[in-house]
């Protein structure tokens, strides 16, 4: 555990460091948990919504791949430069960091058809069509508190499926030239090893992450920073014993 504040306090002093990147792609998360709820509460445009929700977790890995070069680069004593970084996301595409999008997108997938199933299954075709009264259904009815409980329980088992396969996966496919299989067998053999810390890192980030999200997305664009910047930390340090 005295890892994972070690890779918090060097988290913290990258972004402090490099505030500029940090927002900018802090602010890339932000923009989109904006974006996707403006449409679920407006449905001006509900075609777009799941065009955006799906795209989403496709844009992800590479804004991590951003904090993750802004960290490698400022460990290294190399420059940053906007232009260095961009290019080093950019370049992400033609490598195995884009197969590992579309294993994020695979997983979001699955768990947006798990959640439509639990839907109809407790809900049936009667569920209502705005935020408000769904929410209000969910919070004050048997049937809603059952799809509330088994739908944390299967969005649990997933969260800790891609947590396992891309925690370390993803700084390290940006760091090698491993392919994505390799790095993602890597990533959970990682968290198999020591799968309390790994537990507790998991924790960490979804306590933090739901916290921020609370000012409507806004603390992402602080705290996304700080977390990848730690991520990259973590996945070093493990690196670094591993040749040891």
């Amino acid at each position: 555990m005295q890892d994972i504040a070690a890779a918090l306090r060097l988290g913290l002093r990258d972004a402090l460091r490099a505030p500029l990147y940090g927002l900018f792609f802090g602010g890339v998360f932000a923009a989109g948990g904006i974006a996707i709820y403006a449409l679920l509460a407006t449905y001006n445009a509900p075609w777009m919504i799941i065009p955006i929700a799906l795209g989403f977790p496709l844009i992800g890995p590479f804004a991590a791949a951003g904090l993750y070069e802004v960290s490698r680069r400022l460990e290294a004593k190399e420059p940053l430069t906007w232009k260095s970084i961009l290019v080093t996301v950019f370049h992400q595409r033609e490598r195995q960091l884009g197969w590992m999008a579309f294993v994020v997108l695979f997983v979001f997938w699955v768990w947006l058809y798990q959640a439509r199933i639990l839907l109809a299954l407790f809900m049936g075709f009667s569920a209502p069509s705005s935020l408000e009264k769904f929410a209000q259904v969910v919070v004050t009815t048997q049937s809603g508190l059952t799809f509330l409980a088994v739908g944390t329980l299967v969005g649990l088992v997933l969260a800790l499926v891609l947590f396992s396969l891309t925690v370390f996966a993803m700084p390290m496919l940006l760091d090698t030239e491993l392919d994505f299989v390799t790095a993602m067998l890597a990533s959970v053999r990682g968290v198999l090893a020591s799968p309390v810390t790994m537990l507790g890192w998991g924790i960490v980030v979804t306590a933090v992450t739901m916290v921020s999200m609370l000012p409507f997305f806004l603390g992402l664009v602080v705290v996304v920073p700080v977390l990848g910047h730690a991520t990259w930390h973590l996945y070093a340090l493990a690196a670094s014993r591993r040749q040891e």
